[in-house]
C-alpha cells in the first residue's frame, strides 16, 4: 500500500526544510502524466520521466477516496510511452488529463519526499512511505511534516487531475 500526503508548499523554503532533515537527494525527474478516463476511486495513467528516458504504466485504486492519502498500486515500466498510450486508446480509453512536472526526491529514514513544480498549478509535496500498517506509516508521515514546519493546514487533499480540471473551468 501506498500512503502519502500531498501539501502545498513554497518551493525553495521546503526544499532546505528538506535538506536541513537530513533527507537525501535521489534524483530529479522531469515528468509527464497522462491520465485515462476511467471512474473514481480508480487512476489508470501512462508516465513519461523524460530525463531518464522512462516510462510507466500505473494502475491505482483509491482507498479513502476523498482524503486521496492511501493507494493500492500496481506499476510497471514499459519501453515505449507513445505506444502503450496508443494501445491504451485502442483499448477505448480516452486522455482525461495531462500533468507536467519536475520534481526532486528525496529519502530517509523509509519515507521519500517527491518535491514537485507542477505546471499550472505550483509547487507541492508528497511524503510517502510504503506499507501495509497504514497507522504506522501515517505516523511517520506525520513526523517528518511537523519536523518541516507543514500541518494540516498545509494539505491538498485533491488529486492533480481535480486540480486541472478546476483550473480549465475557471479559464
Amino acid at each position: 500500500m501506498e500512503i502519502e500526503v500531498k501539501f502545498r508548499v513554497d518551493f525553495e523554503r521546503v526544499k532546505r526544510a528538506i535538506e536541513s532533515i537530513g533527507a537525501r537527494f535521489v534524483r530529479e525527474e522531469i515528468q509527464e502524466d497522462v491520465y485515462l478516463s476511467v471512474p473514481l476511486p480508480e487512476l489508470l495513467r501512462v508516465r513519461r520521466i523524460s530525463n531518464l528516458n522512462r516510462s510507466f504504466l500505473t494502475y491505482k485504486r483509491i482507498a479513502d477516496p476523498g482524503r486521496n492519502e492511501e493507494f493500492d498500486e500496481i506499476e510497471v515500466e514499459v519501453s515505449d510511452f507513445e505506444k502503450t498510450l496508443q494501445i491504451l486508446k485502442r483499448l477505448g480509453f480516452e486522455e482525461d488529463v495531462w500533468v507536467r512536472k519536475r520534481r526532486l526526491v528525496y529519502r530517509l529514514d523509509g519515507v521519500t519526499f517527491e518535491l514537485s513544480e507542477v505546471e499550472g498549478l505550483g509547487a507541492f509535496l508528497d511524503i510517502e512511505v510504503i506499507s501495509d500498517d497504514v497507522d504506522e506509516a501515517k505516523r511517520k508521515i506525520w513526523e517528518m511534516a511537523g519536523r518541516m514546519g507543514l500541518s494540516e493546514d498545509d494539505v491538498e487533499p485533491r488529486l492533480y487531475q481535480e486540480l486541472l480540471k478546476e483550473l480549465e473551468k475557471r479559464k
